[in-house]
């Protein structure tokens, strides 16, 4: 009688008393569980945490120099001595011959509102041509376009430069010839709005593609029998649709661009006169010191219009975020 071995043991993960195997939960789903078990008191403390430096930074502004460098802003409900002295001074008279601030500030909306206005107007047209338009090369073209959003820009600053100053020249066989002409850009607010929407392109036309893609196509179908075009599909039906994911990218590409300081630091390096605010805050502060206390007043002249354009779309920004991620 020959005897058979017995079988090899189950891997069992857990096992409760009852002998039926568990399978153990994620660990990505025991966090979820566990952060949405917060209450939503811990979440609003949080909340009101995180916003004690801006209030602080508020606070500062109104303050004189010497309480600035001798005490803290908390102190400032012992002996309320507030003053608008130092945003009067920003806007108006900097130290070191300084660009007035409100200069600064209709500099920085000359650059940021194209950097803006101009991604979103190709964005659009470009995600619709890739949703719902078929062309030879189409897919490719895509996953080109998408590639490019891991294209730093730290990395095309020299090129551009080099573009805006004396164009792009080719020789071949003793010939030379212009491959991209010279503009003469460098120093002037076009260059920078111009690198702005370059590098703004990509992730426009990937958000905008995701939610145009997921409209229905029955809508573009009827409107292609009633005789419209794809500009007119375009214009009366997709920009209305696409509302929330125009602006949930017109936040990120106006905070991204209104908070610059690299890119406008090379491009307007030699015009100080069309630097936007983020330069002139740092140069606000001349090589001995002077107008320091002016920091707090500069910067919060600087947050000011980010969380206007913030309060004002955050309706559609969670909207814009979720854009295509539900079909039908």
């Amino acid at each position: 009688m020959s005897i058979q071995a017995p079988p090899p043991p189950v891997a069992v993960d857990e096992e409760t008393t009852t002998g039926k195997r568990v399978t153990p939960e994620p660990v990505g789903a025991r966090t979820h569980r566990v952060l949405t078990s917060v209450p939503t008191a811990v979440l609003w403390a949080l909340v009101i945490l995180w916003t004690i430096p801006t209030f602080g930074l508020l606070v500062n502004s109104l303050r004189p120099g010497a309480q600035q460098f001798t005490s803290g802003w908390w102190q400032t409900f012992a002996d309320p001595t507030l003053t608008t002295d130092n945003y009067h001074r920003a806007l108006f008279e900097p130290p070191g011959g300084s660009l007035p601030f409100w200069k600064a500030l209709l500099n920085s909306f000359a650059i940021a509102i194209p950097g803006t206005a101009v991604p979103i107007a190709i964005a659009a047209a470009a995600a619709y041509a890739f949703a719902w338009m078929d062309f030879k090369g189409r897919h490719w073209l895509f996953i080109g376009v998408l590639a490019m959003m891991a294209v730093p820009v730290q990395m095309a600053l020299v090129p551009l430069q080099q573009l805006y100053s004396n164009g792009a020249h080719l020789t071949l066989a003793g010939t030379t010839y212009i491959v991209f002409p010279d503009l003469d850009l460098n120093n002037k607010p076009i260059a920078v709005w111009l690198a702005h929407t370059a590098f703004g392109l990509p992730l426009a036309i990937y958000l905008l593609h995701n939610y145009i893609a997921s409209l229905p196509g029955d809508v573009f179908e009827a409107a292609r029998i009633d005789g419209a075009t794809h500009f007119g599909i375009f214009w009366r039906i997709v920009l209305p649709l696409a509302k929330p994911a125009i602006a949930a990218f017109a936040i990120f590409q106006f905070l991204w661009v209104w908070n610059d300081y690299l890119v406008a630091l090379i491009f307007l390096s030699q015009n100080k006169a069309a630097s936007p605010l983020t330069v002139q805050l740092v140069n606000l502060v001349t090589s001995r010191g002077q107008g320091t206390e002016l920091l707090p007043a500069a910067a919060f002249i600087s947050m000011v219009v980010p969380l206007v354009i913030f309060f004002s779309l955050q309706r559609y920004f969670v909207r814009g975020l979720l854009a295509g991620s539900v079909k039908g």
